[in-house]
């Protein structure tokens, strides 16, 4: 089972900024997410859409791991890794466990709601049955760039509005 290379970290990344990117021109928070197989295909695609469809599990993770679930004829998907924009929420975390993705990649912190070790780290706890390998901060950088352009141009159309 071929690893993906820390190098191709980056690539993938990008890919997920991509698809963020589509979150925010529908007018979404910018996040975005993609799956890979153990074999360095991307299986699943996702970026945020809550508003988009009316419904709040449509997060970026979440709709990447519907996305891979129906590909793959499995709602398990071991040896997988997660690509996401912003490191994940409490909802996204479980999903994770359950979809029992190996690794999760994510760029910018989440102060507020993340749960790979900002607010918490439920992806170490000890009594939860799964744990996925963490790395945060790839791309840290334009990532967050991403939310806080999208963020002040919110709040800019609020005050002129």
């Amino acid at each position: 089972m071929p690893l993906i290379l820390p190098e191709q970290d980056s690539a993938f990344m990008r890919m997920a900024i991509e698809l963020a990117g589509d979150a925010g021109r529908c007018g979404e928070v910018p996040v975005g997410a993609l799956i890979v197989g153990p074999d360095g295909q991307v299986v699943g695609r996702g970026f945020n859409q809550p508003i988009l469809r009316h419904d709040p599990t449509s997060h970026a993770e979440v709709m990447a791991l519907r996305d891979a679930a129906a590909r793959l004829g499995n709602y398990r998907l071991p040896g997988c890794t997660l690509y996401v924009t912003l490191e994940p929420c409490a909802m996204c975390a479980g999903a994770i466990m359950h979809a029992r993705i190996g690794r999760v990649v994510f760029g910018a912190r989440d102060p507020k709601t993340g749960v790979a070790g900002s607010v918490i780290d439920l992806f170490a706890e000890a009594r939860l049955n799964h744990h996925a390998a963490i790395e945060g901060g790839v791309l840290a950088d334009e990532c967050g760039g991403l939310l806080s352009s999208f963020f002040a141009a919110r709040r800019k159309r609020v005050v002129a509005g």
